[in-house]
């Protein structure tokens, strides 16, 4: 069975495309707007998946998030 996390053949091919440009960026600048893109890039992903995971739950809004997030970091 394949793992449900693992990454697509599309989600690799960027990942490594991401890692040459970061290897190849020397100017300190362009490499804090490149962490600055990923961290908001991640915390969208994490809040599009603590969504996901409310939808699928059914649990009211004030209370999925603690769970959400809690589920989302044992992940």
């Amino acid at each position: 069975m394949s793992d449900p996390l693992a990454l697509s053949l599309g989600q690799q091919f960027e990942l490594e495309r991401m890692s040459r440009a970061i290897e190849a960026t020397a100017d300190p600048q362009t490499l804090q707007g490149i962490a600055k893109q990923l961290l908001q890039a991640w915390q969208s992903q994490k809040a599009a998946t603590q969504w996901v995971m409310r939808q699928q739950l059914g649990t009211p809004a004030q209370i999925a998030p603690g769970l959400a997030q809690h589920l989302v970091q044992e992940a």
